[in-house]
């Protein structure tokens, strides 16, 4: 049964398209001058929305230790054969005691917290709030919901032993521009980074090489930030290997 965190209800109201306005919009945009008392009285209290976030973010996922967090499109059908990928990689790795963590989503995030039920490791499911409501998939053991991306993101980040990115969007890639310059600049030591699908990212690594490295906007060394691989028992091997290098006591399995 999944379990869902506490917090109060999402804001209703509707933006000039007719999309619910999003907390992340509402902290982000210009006030009117008509608005600019309401927003000085009441920006310094949606600040401690946000802290609320962060500890109730902490709080749920304190005992996780030893998790691979997937990104990906939520708009890949099960029909797709990444799907089938990342469901067999997430099953691997949820075998060996790793506990999968997504962004709740469907598609390539239903398909990891599939393989993660599927060996009967722990399912989580990171929820964000966007002006077209999105739901956790069935396969979520634990959602935890939020209003702000970049609470998020952190989340995913801090109690995650690798990154895994089938292929996906332009959420896809903010989140691998992310974890990528964490690593570039050592925030996050050396925690693999594993892109899947060989046909979808070869277009941005020819654009990596060829331009930003030859223009010098990056360094050679930065390309091997990562790996590419269609394969999920070479996922499993490069996680693995680095828990165990990295890790000084391994336990026997993940918990939440």
């Amino acid at each position: 049964m999944s379990q869902q965190s506490q917090s109060s209800p999402p804001d209703t109201r509707r933006g000039s398209a007719g999309t619910r306005v999003t907390a992340d919009e509402q902290l982000l945009r210009v006030p009117s001058i008509a608005e600019r008392r309401s927003f000085v009285d009441s920006d310094p209290w949606r600040v401690l929305r946000i802290l609320g976030e962060f500890v109730t973010g902490f709080e749920e996922l304190a005992g996780v230790r030893r998790a691979v967090t997937f990104f990906g499109s939520a708009r890949t059908d099960p029909s797709d054969a990444m799907y089938q990928l990342t469901v067999e990689t997430a099953r691997l790795l949820g075998q060996s005691g790793f506990a999968i963590i997504t962004g709740s989503g469907g598609g390539i995030m239903e398909a990891a917290n599939k393989g993660a039920r599927e060996a009967g490791a722990p399912s989580i499911g990171l929820n964000i709030e966007l002006p077209f409501e999105q739901h956790s998939n069935a396969y979520v053991d634990r959602t935890i919901d939020f209003r702000y991306f970049f609470v998020r993101k952190t989340l995913m980040v801090k109690y995650s032993s690798a990154f895994i990115f089938p292929p996906g969007g332009f959420g896809t890639m903010d989140e691998l521009s992310e974890v990528l310059t964490l690593k570039q600049t050592h925030k996050i030591g050396g925690m693999p980074i594993v892109l899947m699908g060989t046909d979808y990212w070869n277009g941005l690594l020819d654009w990596l090489s060829n331009v930003m490295a030859a223009q010098g906007k990056i360094s050679a060394e930065d390309l091997d930030l990562f790996e590419l691989t269609d394969d999920p028992q070479r996922v499993l091997e490069i996680v693995v290997a680095w828990w165990r290098k990295h890790d000084t006591v391994e336990p026997e399995s993940a918990t939440i």
